[in-house]
């Protein structure tokens, strides 16, 4: 097991709880954030959920990987699902390497020089 990502999922809740407690306008920001992302109701929650894990394996956020497995799951994603929506997150953050690649190709280029 790589890890524990229930106890995980538990003791990040409770430090967000704390942090929530220090900085009560950041916590009422990110609500607000996460409530606007759904409130047109076009997608249903499980895409919203299937959407956040690609995004939390492309940003490489345990604690966002912990909670949206958990609310994929509970909003009725099956596990093919869940691979289907992390397939597509490999494939564009191979291609995002590929189109930064590109970048520094460039820039390399515009080198004095070069």
């Amino acid at each position: 097991m790589m890890q524990d990502w229930n106890g995980y999922r538990t003791s990040l809740l409770e430090r967000v709880g704390d942090f929530a407690k220090q900085s009560p306008d950041v916590m009422r920001g990110m609500a607000a954030l996460d409530n606007a992302a759904a409130k047109t109701g076009h997608l249903e929650p499980r895409i919203h959920e299937l959407i956040s894990l690609a995004v939390a394996v492309t940003t490489r956020c345990d604690g966002c990987i912990a909670v949206h497995t958990k609310k994929a799951a509970e909003a009725g994603a099956s596990l093919e699902e869940v691979s289907e929506a992390l397939g597509v997150a490999i494939a564009m953050n191979a291609g995002a390497a590929l189109t930064y690649s590109a970048r520094v190709v460039e820039t390399y280029q515009q080198l004095p020089g070069k």
